[in-house]
């Protein structure tokens, strides 16, 4: 419970971090200072670890009724309950949680994929112990669309899932 509640909490300082009015960084990187960070499968993860999308993730079902092509259940997902929508100033969106039995690690690749597919530019990721998080959106002169996800795997239950959205406007 502790660990669904941190993983909760991240996800919701992960989101509020791409909300906000869009004003450039005061000290911006020069040409070439640029930092990027890559996901890398956690520590103790098995060697076997599938990292790919699984086979079926074309199929893989929407997570609401008019969410983008990037939010979708991961494949196998079982979600806990229904997707909680809203309009807000930058277009639709909405959070789902679900379980899996992916590792947190195949969870996050399965999304970046996805993100990247749509045009999205990765923002930040997230590797701290059994929980893993990613966050990608279109830039601030894009449509306002945002996703993050972050998946902690509870020993001995299935990997536990928490997907956000904004579909942009």
């Amino acid at each position: 419970m502790k660990r669904s509640l941190a993983a909760t909490a991240v996800m919701g300082a992960m989101v509020l971090a791409g909300c906000g009015e869009r004003e450039p960084a005061e000290v911006a990187p020069a040409a070439g200072e640029v930092a990027v960070e890559a996901v890398s499968p956690a520590a103790d993860a098995p060697a076997g670890a599938r990292l790919a999308p699984p086979a079926g993730a074309a199929t893989a079902l929407p997570a609401a009724e008019g969410a983008p092509a990037f939010a979708v259940i991961y494949p196998g997902g079982t979600p806990g309950g229904p997707a909680t929508v809203a309009q807000g100033p930058e277009g639709p969106g909405g959070i789902v949680a679900f379980s899996t039995d992916a590792t947190p690690a195949a969870v996050v690749a399965f999304y970046r994929e996805r993100a990247e597919a749509a045009g999205l530019k990765s923002i930040n990721t997230m590797n701290r112990g059994d929980s893993m998080g990613y966050a990608a959106g279109d830039g601030a002169d894009g449509q306002g669309q945002l996703m993050s996800v972050v998946a902690t795997r509870i020993e001995g239950e299935p990997t536990s899932v928490q997907l956000s959205w904004t579909a942009g406007r």
